[in-house]
């Protein structure tokens, strides 16, 4: 993040992290650790807690990403930005906390820790956000005469389950992983036994999810998962009744032992005899509009049985599941939609007889899969050939519709123009963008590819706003082609296009590329484009797959949330090939 004058006091964000800010009185006091971060996660201020806790003074702490400095992984690693909640929600100003969080002390040392993370402004100039770690609190022992609904949780317990459901289930877009979270938060709390069984396409029944609490860790049993019979309409079993989202209901093996209605009926049979449950409380999982599946918790002979006061809990745990899987499955069919249509965007690469050519596309971590970067690249002639990478601002759906556009346009110049300057082809189609297309901005390369009468491969090529290509000789020497840089498309800035013209020498790459390849929220772009010439030129030796696979996995910056297109091609040994 840029740091901007602050217009009372002069100070930047930077000087504020670096110098600290004063730190609330009642902070001071409070017996947990409490750091206060700005809104870019940088420490500026720390009680004493915090800094004994840390092993760290207080100069030690100010200025340093809170993330970097002390999230670790089990093994002691940094933690990847994209992967941490706690980042997350200072940049998001969310509230969220967490618990068996690993950090690093000053000395090297790792120990666990629950946290908070809250919005917070220590001053009126000052917003960002508070973290609070802390010890996780150990349950008191029963006392005679405590409630023993829900295997004697108290009130508040129950009221912090269900917090903490809310919290673990809603900050996962992944099916699979929102069960285990539930599996996980119910068992050994609750029951010994989760099973969750969801409805699918056309009614049919799968059994998700069987886990037990065995020797003190959660064992999953993919024996007794896997599909299900239908429900039946009229069957009055606890579990048919709950699929159809009648309601919940406590059950045994009793329940099961008469004549089965129903295949379900079969299948509830086997689950009681393989399980050696006891006692089971059924519930429904609702979604906003229809029944998802349901959730069946079970006991073991040596706990209670589940009683008709535990139900309203279950009920609870539930609704807040449904709403979850709603989520995560609308984002897995808008991501299912959006990796359709990207593969439909996407172009075949044209053969090129003695070229070497190849494409990939990255979508974005956090976003719908799809965005408005694209690559492209097609024949002109028998000795010409297009080539094109772009971005339209933006990572969604308008972004990638926005693309089609875009490049269905460009297609069209490019190929009633053939013999035309790059140049003047995306003049003509900045002209069309500002027109016709509905996009907001769009950066590209538009280049032709022609073979000279001295045999070798001519580039002749356009920028539009975009990072500029990347050659790559065979012994490793590596130059950005920053010739022909104009204007971005959509401006409305009448401005000649420039023009550039380069040969390749043989067995030369030329890499073209999107900003995030390169680019990263914290650092300058020049620091990713200086990356990218180390490692092009290290892996200049490698074959065209291997060197672009290792660029995505060695240059993309961990932070950044952008997708990544890239166009690569490599010319031949010999200058007659």
């Amino acid at each position: 993040m840029n740091d901007t004058t602050d217009a009372d006091s002069g100070d930047t964000p930077g000087d504020r992290a670096r110098h600290g800010v004063p730190l609330d009185g009642a902070l001071e006091r409070l017996g947990t650790a409490a750091l206060v971060l700005d809104q870019g996660g940088l420490v500026v201020a720390a009680n004493e807690e915090a800094r004994g806790l840390l092993d760290r003074g207080l100069e030690d702490l100010l200025g340093q990403d809170f993330h970097d400095m002390l999230h670790r992984d089990e093994n002691g690693n940094p933690v990847p930005r994209l992967r941490c909640p706690m980042r997350n929600a200072v940049l998001r100003k969310d509230t969220r906390h967490g618990d068996a969080e690993w950090f690093a002390r000053g000395d090297g040392t790792l120990f666990q820790s629950c946290w908070l993370v809250t919005p917070y402004a220590s001053d009126e100039n000052t917003a960002g956000a508070l973290v609070l770690l802390y010890e996780s609190p150990q349950p008191d022992e029963p006392q005679p005469g405590e409630d023993e609904r829900s295997g004697g949780l108290t009130e508040l317990d129950r009221l912090a389950l269900l917090a903490e459901t809310t919290t673990q289930l809603t900050s996962t877009l992944d099916v699979d992983e929102a069960l285990h979270r539930l599996a996980a938060l119910t068992i050994p709390r609750l029951a010994d036994w989760a099973v969750v069984d969801l409805l699918m396409e056309r009614d049919e029944v799968r059994r998700a999810l069987v886990v037990e609490h065995k020797g003190g860790i959660l064992v999953e049993r993919d024996d007794l998962q896997g599909p299900m019979p239908p429900v039946t309409a009229d069957s009055p079993m606890p579990l048919s009744r709950a699929l159809r989202g009648t309601a919940s209901s406590l059950a045994g093996p009793s329940t099961y032992q008469g004549p089965p209605d129903s295949g379900l009926a079969v299948e509830q049979q086997r689950l009681f005899t393989a399980t050696g449950m006891h006692s089971a409380a059924i519930a429904p999982i609702r979604g906003l509009r229809d029944v998802l599946g349901a959730l069946t918790l079970g006991r073991a002979p040596h706990r209670d049985p589940f009683t008709l006061a535990d139900l309203p809990l279950l009920e609870d745990l539930t609704r807040r599941t449904g709403l979850a899987l709603d989520n995560a499955r609308l984002y897995q069919r808008q991501r299912k939609v959006a990796e359709t249509m990207q593969r439909h965007l996407l172009p075949q690469l044209p053969t090129v007889r003695g070229l070497e050519m190849t494409a990939r596309y990255l979508p974005s971590p956090d976003a719908s899969s799809v965005g408005g970067d694209w690559y492209d690249a097609f024949t002109l002639s028998d000795d010409s050939h297009a080539l094109v990478i772009g971005d339209v601002v933006g990572h969604d759906l308008d972004a990638a519709a926005g693309m089609a556009q875009v490049r269905n346009m460009l297609r069209a110049f490019v190929w009633s123009r053939p013999t035309a300057a790059p140049s003047a082809v995306v003049t003509q189609l900045d002209e069309a963008v500002m027109h016709i297309a509905e996009v907001p901005m769009v950066t590209m390369i538009l280049g032709r590819l022609t073979l000279g009468d001295d045999g070798l491969w001519h580039l002749h090529w356009t920028n539009a706003g975009h990072p500029p290509p990347l050659l790559v000789t065979h012994d490793g020497q590596v130059q950005y082609l920053n010739d022909a840089h104009g204007m971005l498309l959509g401006t409305e800035v009448d401005r000649p296009r420039p023009h550039a013209v380069t040969v390749l020498p043989p067995r030369s790459t030329l890499l073209l590329y999107t900003d995030g390849l390169v680019e990263s929220p914290h650092r300058p772009i020049d620091h990713g484009l200086s990356r990218l010439c180390r490692h092009a030129a290290s892996l200049a030796h490698r074959n065209l797959d291997s060197l672009c696979d290792a660029l995505l996995e060695r240059v993309r910056p961990d932070d950044n949330d952008d997708d990544v297109a890239m166009l690569a091609l490599r010319t031949p040994f010999s200058t007659r090939t």
